[in-house]
This record gives C-alpha cells, structure tokens and sequence, in this order.
C-alpha cells in the first residue's frame, strides 16, 4: 500500500477537529481548542503515522495516538511563548497574546494531562506502558532543553556543542520519538526503533537549523512568526554562536553592545546583527551544517531493514521537511 499523504493529513485534522477540548470555564478550554487549530505542519503526528507504515505498510489505526504527540507539541509551544515573549504563532496571535499569561499557564498544563489521557484512551494496552515510560524520558529531555535555552540568553557565550546538545534535546528528541512511536505500535523489533528514532533525531537538529536560519533569512509572510524575534531575544542560536567564533574586533563589539543593550529599536537590532551575519557569511555556515546533518539522517536512513518503497517515502518527506521555507 502506498502512503498518501493528502489522506493521511485529513485524517489527522479530522481527529484534532473532534478532540473533546470541551468544558468549563471555557478560559481553560478554548485555548486548547485554538490553538490546535492554528494548523501547522502536523510533522510530529505525520511521523508517527510514517513509522507505523515503514514497518507494517499501514497507518489509519495510529492516527489517534499520533495525535497525543501533537497534543504535546502544541502545550509546549503555549509555554514556550510565554517563555519566550513571542507574539505570533503560526501568523496568529500567541495563546497569552490573546488571552493572558496566567490563561496560558494553566490551559497548557491541562493541555499535558490531556496528553496523558489521549494516550491512555488510544494505545493498546499491551503497548502503553512501554510506550509510556519512553513518552515520560522524552518530554523530561524536551523540558531539560528549554530551560537551556532559556539558561544560555543570559549567557555571554554558548559553544557550539553546548548549543547543538540544546536543540537535540529541546527540538529532535520528539522527533525521533514520532518515528519511533509509530513503529513500536508496529511490533518494530529494538533494532529498527532504534535506527528510526536516530533517523528522526538527526533530521531535527537539521530542521531546528533550518528554523534558526528562516528567523533571519526567511520570508516574513509565509514564516508565521516574528521575524528576527531570535536576535531581538538574544537566542543562542547556530547563527549567532557561529558569528561570535568567527567575528573579528570591532564586529565582536558590535555583536556584544548589542547582546547587552536593554533600551533599543527591535528593527535596527535585527538590521545591525544580520549585517554582520552577511559579513560573516553566516548563512552559508548555517546551511553546511544543517545539510551536514540531513545527509546523516539519510545515511541511517538506509540502514534500516524496510521495504524500500516505504524507505522512498520517509526519504521524500524529509526532503519536503529540509525545503520547507516557513
């Protein structure tokens, strides 16, 4: 059976359209409801989906499963915004933007049991706990990364592992779990979980790249969100950890009035840093290592003992992932 995608994709929305994000007060519902509805790529359920039919050549029976790790996905972006101040979501105002911090707070938090229960209704009992007990080791890493995140804008500096460590945990951990996921439901024996989860991780290091890349360098109607918000936050991020390796005196000055100024214009922080990003050739540093990193997910890829039909499909859906321009 071929994997089709238009379908699959329905089926996912089709199930979020239906989840019971119904009750009182309606404060701590509605911004469940909202945003799940904002849309998105869906790439987390969607893997889940993939790693069921890389192992088994169907998909329509983890559909709701799938959607427990969307769930999770979306109540770590309600808190990250917060976190992070960030206005816009997806084009869209952010959860706390349009109602208020405390709303966003607490919705989220109900949003994570949610989670929990989602899984409890949907897996089969003889793969819940299993299941369960590696969902529990991920979103602990995922918390752990950002509050790295959030450790490193106070900090001067951030190596490059240390930076690269962050986004494996904060962003490519769930990723490599979708996949996993997936195919655990599909009776997977530990070695292809094990290929499948690595696949998932290292192609999310190379889409947190990518997301890095697209803050500075994407276009702002099709991005959804902020542009430069990264910079404007002092986000250690590859582009900027990168920038303070390779700048020269005076841009190391620039770089660093502008990582300790309180008072400033947002646009002409963004316009100063980018400038010396162009300098730098920062962009093309950027992409070589997020392509360094696609060509390893590919690789491990190929090591994974599947249909190669099935393999074509994962390796056409992360190249969709690494041309993506929002």
């Amino acid at each position: 059976m071929n994997f089709d995608l238009h379908a699959a994709h329905a089926a996912l929305e089709d199930a979020i359209h239906h989840l019971p994000l119904y009750g009182t007060p309606a404060e701590l519902y509605d911004p469940m409801r909202y945003i799940m509805s904002l849309g998105g790529k869906r790439m987390r359920p969607m893997l889940v989906l993939l790693g069921k039919y890389a192992v088994t050549g169907t998909w329509q029976d983890v559909v709701q499963p799938a959607i427990a790790v969307e769930m999770f996905h979306n109540f770590t972006l309600m808190h990250d915004d917060i976190m992070d101040r960030a206005p816009l979501r997806r084009g869209r105002a952010t959860v706390h933007k349009k109602w208020d911090e405390n709303v966003a707070l607490l919705s989220g938090d109900a949003m994570l049991v949610k989670t929990y229960q989602q899984w409890l209704e949907t897996v089969p009992p003889g793969f819940l706990l299993g299941l369960l007990k590696r969902f529990c080791q991920i979103a602990v890493q995922v918390c752990q990364g950002q509050q790295m995140d959030m450790n490193f804008e106070a900090r001067k500096r951030v190596t490059m592992k240390e930076y690269l460590e962050m986004i494996r945990m904060k962003t490519a951990v769930l990723i490599g779990f979708s996949l996993e996921a997936g195919a655990r439901l599909g009776h997977a024996s530990e070695e292809t979980l094990d290929q499948l989860y690595h696949f998932g991780e290292l192609l999310g290091i190379g889409f947190q790249l990518k997301d890095d890349l697209l803050d500075v360098y994407g276009q702002p109607d099709k991005f959804g969100k902020l542009m430069g918000g990264d910079i404007i936050a002092n986000k250690k991020t590859f582009l900027l950890v990168r920038a303070l390796e390779l700048a020269n005196a005076m841009q190391m000055r620039e770089l660093d009035y502008w990582l300790t100024v309180e008072e400033f214009d947002p646009q002409t922080k963004v316009d100063a840093v980018k400038e010396i990003y162009d300098q730098l050739a920062i962009k093309e540093h950027t992409e070589n290592a997020m392509n360094e990193y696609f060509e390893k997910a590919f690789a491990t890829l190929e090591q994974v003992a599947i249909l190669p039909e099935r393999r074509q499909v994962l390796r056409e859906f992360a190249r969709a992932i690494i041309e993506r321009d929002q």
